[in-house]
């Protein structure tokens, strides 16, 4: 294994991140985040410590490919996933208000302690997106009536 070089002041000379690795840890923070889990819960899934998680996630220590393996598995995803988009320009993601709002209401589900509540909002969800979509068809179709909620 190589020792890292010596600098001017006899100091050793750390890489800097990589814009690859700044990308996959951005890529791991955005699933992370969507999925609702802290750093220190992401630490815990891929056994490594809540430090360690944040480091990857700001792109300062670079992951191993094992341990990116390790890292989609518990994530849910393929190892690809962290690459997607690497090659675009960096800030040409911006999330769209949709896609903000959706992960305001992914991260408030979970917070939601009591499963009873989180089914009702889970019906609530299913009846307004039946009544959006029996509109939208009644519209498109004559003689079609809206969809009655479920009691």
């Amino acid at each position: 294994m190589a020792l890292p070089k010596q600098q001017a002041g006899g100091e050793a000379h750390r890489p800097r991140p990589q814009d690859t690795d700044r990308h996959i840890g951005a890529r791991l923070r955005a699933r992370r985040l969507s999925l609702g889990l802290t750093q220190q819960g992401l630490a815990e899934l891929i056994g490594v410590t809540c430090q360690q998680a944040h480091k990857y996630e700001k792109g300062v220590n670079r992951i191993a490919a094992g341990r990116l393996y390790t890292i989609a598995q518990a994530l849910g995803v393929e190892v690809g996933y962290f690459y997607d988009g690497i090659g675009a320009e960096p800030g040409t993601f911006a999330p769209t208000a949709k896609q903000r709002r959706l992960l305001e209401l992914s991260r408030s589900f979970v917070a939601i302690g009591s499963r009873p509540y989180q089914e009702a909002i889970c019906d609530l969800a299913r009846v307004l997106a039946g009544s959006e979509l029996a509109a939208e068809v009644s519209a498109e179709v004559p003689g079609v009536g809206r969809i009655a909620p479920r009691e």
